[in-house]
């Protein structure tokens, strides 16, 4: 296996591939007025196995359409739509998100869980814009600082694994000059980081091995999830994730 391959066996059998919580979903959803129309248009982009796309599901009146790169990973969200019997309004597109082949004005929401560094945030804002119905949301999270000054080790981390992440104050200032209004913003807490992600991944270690037959790969790919895991204990008070809610101006 190649270590993307081996990074999304490693991946595809949790319930989340980053940090997250569905409540914060649902909260983030609350500051739309969605809940009261019918017939939306959703899309869910870098959906994974579609944690976010169950509660989109689960709480709206619309048609989502789940975007991934890895068919695996819908493979997952397909067979756990059906077992919530949500598959009626959730459908799956295999496609790169920078690489979109919806219809321009066309959606109401776009959502996307970190997952827009894939891309770069800015780069996604004003690609993705073009999809959305005027007035329609982006709800987004994205990794960001904490605080002005950082210990030089998580500095030189993240600057070299991501180099866009930047505080909050500037990631909203980047929404709002990519043709977005704000609505709203939190930082995911630290249960969305430990309790929802990295635990449920740790578990699945010594199963992984076993599958890849404890190649040197993948336990190449071990070793840099637990450096990173490692860090976030470390320095979980300079970094996280926001997330905001922005609306199509």
């Amino acid at each position: 296996m190649s270590n993307l391959e081996l990074l999304v066996d490693l991946h595809k059998n949790n319930y989340r591939q980053g940090p997250g919580s569905d409540q914060i979903t649902e909260q983030v959803l609350d500051w739309t007025d969605l809940e009261s129309k019918t017939d939306l248009q959703v899309a869910d982009i870098g959906c994974g196995t579609g944690a976010s796309t169950f509660v989109l599901a689960s709480k709206l009146d619309a048609k989502i359409t789940a975007v991934d790169l890895f068919p695996e990973f819908l493979d997952k969200l397909q067979m756990k739509a059906k077992e919530l019997n949500l598959d009626q309004k959730i459908s799956t597109k295999v496609e790169s998100m920078d690489n979109l082949s919806f219809v321009n004005n066309s959606l109401d929401l776009i959502l996307s869980e970190g997952a827009i560094y894939n891309i770069g945030f800015q780069k996604g804002l004003e690609y993705w814009h073009q999809f959305l119905k005027t007035g329609g949301f982006i709800a987004i999270s994205e990794i960001i600082w904490l605080s002005e000054k950082r210990p030089e080790e998580i500095q030189n981390h993240w600057q070299t694994e991501y180099p866009e992440i930047d505080s909050l104050a500037n990631k909203i200032k980047m929404l709002e000059t990519s043709g977005f209004s704000l609505i709203d913003s939190l930082v995911l807490p630290k249960t969305a980081w430990l309790e929802n992600y990295y635990q449920p991944l740790e578990n699945g270690f010594a199963e992984f091995l076993n599958r890849n037959n404890n190649s040197k790969e993948a336990q190449e790919i071990l070793k840099s999830e637990e450096n990173e895991i490692e860090l976030y204990h470390k320095y979980s008070d300079y970094f996280s994730y926001g997330y905001f809610l922005a609306k199509k101006i």
